[in-house]
């Protein structure tokens, strides 16, 4: 029952939903008005969170990785170029359109985040579900403030799911709990918004 719990947990809170949530948060949080904020949230979900999903399917489906939540770290690295990349071009286009500060600074901040994972991952495997899971946190803390503080119990949830399905250690969730959201809210700090 807890597997079947903890698998549930993983496939519902999934860094592919993280990532929508984490565009529409920072989308809706600034000045611009409803169609602006869409209209950015989609470009950006339709650049990012997309090809990378659709990417990993199409590399499941030919058997070159085990699962659409990669369990083996050797093969990340694909994944990770491929989301360092969209994820730069992103943060060119969010300049040179003049973007919402909290989306530039939001996506400058997943694209140092990917590359301090990303040769991370030359060793060990930080837990990309927590980290996920507890950026969306900080962006919420940041956007809405205290009357966002119920969603910090995702990021404990999360990472008991990981670590009951055995596809990460304790020391690689909190990894992931920590340094993501660390790095996000220093780059949202640089960019003033804090």
């Amino acid at each position: 029952m807890r597997k079947q719990i903890a698998r549930l947990v993983s496939n519902i809170i999934n860094p592919f939903l993280m990532g929508v949530v984490l565009i529409l948060s920072a989308s809706f949080d600034g000045d611009l008005n409803t169609r602006a904020s869409i209209k950015w949230a989609l470009i950006l979900i339709a650049f990012n969170v997309l090809p990378i999903f659709l990417f990993i399917v199409w590399l499941v489906r030919h058997n070159k990785l085990d699962g659409i939540f990669i369990n083996i770290r050797k093969q990340r690295l694909k994944i990770y170029l491929l989301g360092i990349a969209l994820v730069g071009v992103s943060c060119i286009i969010l300049l040179c359109f003049e973007a919402p500060p909290m989306l530039l600074a939001l996506f400058v901040a997943f694209f140092s985040v990917g590359v301090v994972f990303m040769c991370i991952n030359n060793w060990w495997k930080v837990s990309v579900h927590t980290a996920s899971t507890a950026s969306v946190v900080a962006v919420l803390l940041i956007t809405y403030g205290l009357r966002a503080m119920a969603f910090i119990m995702l990021v404990p949830l999360v990472a008991w799911a990981r670590v009951e399905l055995e596809n990460h250690s304790l020391a690689q969730v909190v990894a992931g709990a920590l340094l993501a959201p660390s790095m996000l809210v220093v780059e949202v700090h640089l960019f003033g918004l804090i």
